[in-house]
């Protein structure tokens, strides 16, 4: 990697942190805001939840084509101003009407912004160091959104409603701190890249199709496995898994906030030691892991329930369980993004991180579905053991998946060193051991 892009990358970075720390003085009070402070009600601050989902699966279908024809700075900027706006609607918003439609923008502009800054990263680094990249990223975004959380309790007032427009200010800036790195970001096509920017005539190729890409025996393998992923772990958060954790381990809300708060820290203190001992690794055999990892997880939280009254035990499980799904985190972030990247074409790029940022998204809106109904029918022996099953698919298809893969998609690392495929071009003197 040359300099010039190692500067790019770390610019791309460093805008994408101050984004998520940004988001972390908004999101944690999100629901309390509209329905307590803005006095709309606990059905509103569903709806408002619900309609960041619709406007992402409205989005992210057709985003993907998009940044492949246009390059992804420009989607990115103008997801970034999106996301400002509808933050800041949120912040001034006091009706049902306007609460919605902000948060319909927001959601349509993260939803943009996500894909377009993955393709970003993609051309700002070659296979060799993209684990490392998109690892630093999911690093940068957690300990960003972790801190951002911390000071917006500090500030947040409940009986105060300027309190929060402060909140929704400073995630709107933050946004624009976003564009306006991207926007003067000097993308440079140079030997050692590898080629992964397309000209503006592949950009207008037909490859990108959403047909090519399903008839992509392996993307659509990787799309089934990060479905059950984000349905097992993320998806359960908000919903299946915090109730389990109240209504059957009988720990208090205080308490699923030190379980969270142990997720993030696990993720954090945990990324670069777990991206030593996995980026040499098959990706296929790291997935696996971290199914056998999440089986572990929700076996611990379910023994919670197992010793009654033992509310000690049942705070233990689910801390252990939530940092336990913060380590498979870690291991999966410097794997599943490159992977898709490098299953991609370089003209569909955009597409297939579109394609799987919307499978995420689907996920996201199965997943609280199933633990809600599963949860408010009082099933908790049957919820756990779904995602135990879960939990070991992941492992399952993981290993059919390696089957599929190259020995460079499989591990770009392993496979230059062993001589299996051609190494990148070579660089010129400035190349830089790392995009971090």
């Amino acid at each position: 990697m040359t300099t010039a892009m190692g500067a790019a990358l770390r610019r791309i970075q460093l805008g994408n942190a101050l984004s998520a720390f940004g988001n972390g003085f908004t999101v944690p009070f999100l629901f309390v805001y509209v329905a307590q402070v803005r006095d709309l009600g606990a059905n509103t601050a569903g709806m408002v939840l619900a309609t960041f989902a619709v406007a992402a699966l409205a989005v992210l279908p057709f985003i993907g084509r998009v940044i492949d024809r246009r390059g992804p700075q420009s989607v990115a900027v103008a997801g970034a101003v999106a996301a400002a706006v509808g933050s800041m609607g949120l912040g001034l918003a006091a009706s049902e009407p306007l609460v919605i439609a902000a948060a319909g923008v927001l959601g349509a502009g993260i939803a943009a912004i996500q894909p377009a800054l993955a393709t970003l990263i993609v051309w700002c680094s070659t296979p060799t160091t993209r684990s490392r990249a998109f690892a630093t990223q999911f690093f940068l975004g957690n300990l960003g959104l972790g801190v951002g959380g911390l000071l917006g309790g500090l500030l947040v007032d409940t009986s105060a409603a300027s309190s929060f427009v402060r909140l929704f200010a400073i995630d709107a800036v933050m946004f624009l701190v976003l564009g306006a790195a991207v926007a003067t970001v000097r993308l440079e096509r140079t030997p050692v890249f590898g080629d992964p920017v397309p000209t503006a005539d592949e950009r207008l190729g037909g490859s990108g199709s959403w047909r090519a890409l399903l008839g992509h025996r392996a993307m659509v393998q990787l799309c089934v496995l990060g479905f059950v992923m984000f349905f097992a772990c993320y998806g359960q958060f908000e919903s299946g898994l915090s109730a389990f954790a109240v209504d059957v381990a009988r720990i208090s809300p205080s308490m699923l906030g030190i379980a969270l708060a142990a997720n993030t820290a696990a993720i954090v203190l945990a990324q670069f030691v777990v991206l030593r001992l996995v980026e040499r690794r098959r990706r296929s055999r790291v997935m696996a892991l971290v199914g056998l990892v999440w089986t572990v997880a929700w076996c611990a939280a379910g023994s919670a329930g197992l010793i009654p009254g033992s509310q000690a035990v049942g705070v233990t499980a689910i801390i252990s369980a939530y940092a336990l799904f913060g380590l498979g985190e870690a291991m999966l972030s410097p794997t599943v993004a490159p992977l898709v990247a490098d299953l991609a074409p370089p003209s569909a790029l955009g597409q297939y991180n579109s394609a799987f940022a919307l499978v995420k998204q689907l996920a996201l809106a199965v997943g609280p579905a199933v633990g809600g109904l599963m949860a408010g029918a009082g099933l908790y022996g049957a919820y756990i053991v779904t995602l135990i099953v879960c939990s070991l698919g992941i492992t399952a298809l993981a290993l059919m998946l390696g089957g599929r893969l190259t020995a460079e998609q499989d591990n770009p690392l392993r496979a230059v060193a062993g001589a299996a495929v051609p190494a990148p071009r070579a660089a010129s003197s400035d190349e830089v051991t790392t995009a971090a």
